[in-house]
């Protein structure tokens, strides 16, 4: 009797441990509630994909939100908190709503509390409740109201001879991962794609238009990833001269009727000249004139597409 018995026991724990296993397996199975969950910073989903989400609510910009998007397997009633690095919630998106099944509900914060005061800069996560469930999101929201810094700014050549292809290069350095912005006066002329690089360049033009031959001032300025911009007030400033054509050298002297030379830099492919009554066109970088008859001050004048340069040619006997 005590041998059977043991082996009824025994028998009733496999059953029990098989059991169990079956339905711990089948849990496993099952497919969670929540699915398509994304998080993104702006109102448009996705704006910045596989960047960090990264906001800041004092920007005025695309960025000054995050977003989230989420979808339910089967209609529920959901509850979304923001919660901060401690677990604490500090504030609450959604209470107790009807989410239907399979359409994306879309929740935006801010950056506030519930009572409306702006969080402090840091790492805050989603946390949504379905059906008595709490689901922690992994997802990282990251508030940073900070502007980005210039530390250091300046173009690596003094002129940009403008055309076609041509641009200045300058070189700068931020306090944290940025992108350059270029200002000529209050105008924005360019923006840096990569907010990892250090150069920035600008062609001479502004709203697409080339600008006039001269001296001007750019302001350099960043933008973070939460979309802070640095003041005006902290912007560095580099000046470049434009031109579109040179000659130099800018003052020659030469005997008459003596061959001299000159060097012309231009974009352009072709350009003219005068000197006195001579005149022509050439390709060359290398312009050979020979000096005039009569002893006197000429002015060679190089022209290309209206853009003149021009230098002093002092002939004597």
């Amino acid at each position: 009797m005590q041998r059977v018995l043991s082996t009824v026991t025994l028998l009733g724990l496999l059953v029990a441990t098989a059991a169990a296993f079956a339905i711990t397996e089948h849990l496993k199975l099952q497919k969670s509630v929540l699915y398509g969950i994304q998080v993104s910073a702006g109102r448009t989903p996705q704006l910045h994909p596989g960047l960090p989400t990264v906001f800041s609510p004092v920007c005025n910009c695309r960025t000054n939100v995050a977003r989230l998007g989420i979808r339910l397997r089967h209609a529920d009633r959901v509850t979304v908190r923001i919660v901060d690095a401690d677990g604490h919630t500090v504030a609450t998106r959604v209470d107790d709503r009807l989410f239907r099944a399979h359409v994306a509900q879309h929740v935006v914060w801010d950056g506030r509390t519930d009572a409306g005061a702006l969080v402090p800069d840091g790492v805050y996560r989603p946390s949504v409740t379905v059906g008595g469930h709490t689901f922690q999101f992994a997802n990282k929201i990251t508030v940073d109201t900070q502007p980005p810094k210039v530390l250091s700014a300046a173009r690596l050549k003094p002129v940009l001879l403008a055309g076609p292809r041509r641009s200045v290069a300058i070189k700068y350095r931020f306090d944290g991962n940025a992108h350059a912005l270029v200002y000529l006066g209050n105008r924005l002329v360019t923006v840096g794609r990569h907010p990892g690089a250090d150069k920035i360049k600008w062609n001479g033009r502004r709203n697409g238009r080339a600008l006039p031959a001269g001296k001007y001032v750019l302001s350099i300025g960043a933008r973070d990833l939460a979309g802070n911009e640095t003041p005006a007030a902290g912007r560095m400033h580099v000046t470049v001269v434009l031109r579109y054509i040179e000659v130099t050298p800018q003052r020659t002297a030469v005997r008459v009727r003596r061959p001299f030379r000159v060097r012309v830099e231009t974009a352009s492919k072709r350009y003219t000249w005068r000197l006195g009554k001579q005149h022509g066109s050439r390709r060359r970088k290398t312009l050979r004139l020979r000096a005039p008859g009569n002893p006197g001050t000429y002015h060679l004048v190089v022209t290309e597409n209206g853009h003149s340069a021009a230098a002093v040619v002092r002939v004597h006997k």
